[in-house]
């Protein structure tokens, strides 16, 4: 993988440039560094065809197999970590050690994902009735994933949905899409045509997904505004859909801390990653019998 501008989709196992492009800002500078496909109707609906036409074959095919074919896609991101890494700072602005933890985190949770399994369930085996649960494959996963950590959230997504048998079309943010194609590159050489689809474009594609027919479920992580507008689009086909949206959580500190050690731990709670992150602390219960010295604390590491 080399860090070029022939940023293409991956559609039914063949790279795409699209008919149109859109421009890839660097938030460090403000200036477009790139370019990346804007996808038409068109393109979602081969994607959408491609994934539906490779889920009987991806569903057959043995979890042992599934389960490998995870684990290479981990090795071939660890065997590109430099370069995408790099390439993630340049679209989305993170620090190279924090990118580069993206990255390695990324093919840890596809890793991670081979220990699963899909087991059965005997409910019941009598004279009567024989009841037994099975874990099937939905379909057809539409996947949209946010700006904020394009990498590893996209994996969430990809690595539980082709273990269990589905196949998928998934669509980064506009912001942060190069990244993301860069994996679909990868992937091309090691899933079968149609598994994995990755397609890029601007806001409204996120739409013209959740209101595809061709889906059976999808999987959306981002703001909670734009979270109600994906289970309404989706309704209409009774879409199975898996929201992650913003948080609300909190920090409660109690009178027994560290209050040097824990102003540190609650300042990164807090904003790391600039604060973009879902389950950032948004609010601080602060036992009052250390509420002033925890208070200035949390300023002075801030200001230092």
């Amino acid at each position: 993988m080399t860090l070029d501008t022939s940023y293409r989709m991956l559609i039914g196992g063949a790279l795409e440039a699209g008919t149109a492009r859109f421009d890839v800002i660097n938030p460090a500078t403000g200036a477009a560094f790139a370019q990346a496909p804007d996808a038409t109707p068109e393109d979602l609906d081969r994607a959408v065809a491609a994934a539906r036409a490779a889920f009987p074959g991806w569903a057959a095919t043995p979890i042992a197999e599934r389960k490998a074919a995870l684990s290479a896609l981990a090795n071939a991101i660890w065997a590109n970590a430099d370069d995408f890494k790099r390439l993630l700072t340049l679209e989305q602005g993170k620090p190279h050690h924090e990118a580069g933890s993206e990255i390695m985190g990324a093919g840890y949770w596809l890793q991670a994902n081979t220990a699963l399994d899909l087991p059965e369930t005997v409910n019941e085996d009598s004279d009567d009735r024989v009841s037994i649960t099975r874990h099937i494959p939905l379909g057809v996963v539409g996947a949209i994933a946010p700006w904020n950590f394009p990498m590893i959230l996209a994996m969430f997504k990809v690595a539980p949905a082709l273990l269990a048998g589905n196949t998928m079309v998934l669509k980064p943010s506009p912001f942060t899409p190069l990244t993301t194609l860069k994996f679909g590159e990868l992937a091309r050489d090691i899933l079968p045509a149609g598994v994995l689809n990755v397609i890029t474009g601007g806001d409204a594609l996120g739409p013209w997904m959740t209101s595809h027919p061709g889906f059976d479920k999808i999987s959306f992580t981002g703001s909670t505004a734009t979270g109600r507008r994906v289970m309404a689009s989706a309704a209409p086909t009774l879409k199975r859909v898996t929201l992650e949206l913003g948080g609300n959580d909190a920090a409660i500190v109690m009178p027994d801390v560290d209050v040097e050690k824990i102003a540190e731990q609650l300042f990164w709670a807090a904003f790391n990653n600039n604060g973009q992150i879902c389950i950032a602390t948004k609010r601080m219960y602060i036992h009052k019998d250390i509420y002033e010295p925890l208070r200035d604390a949390i300023v002075a590491y801030a200001v230092r």
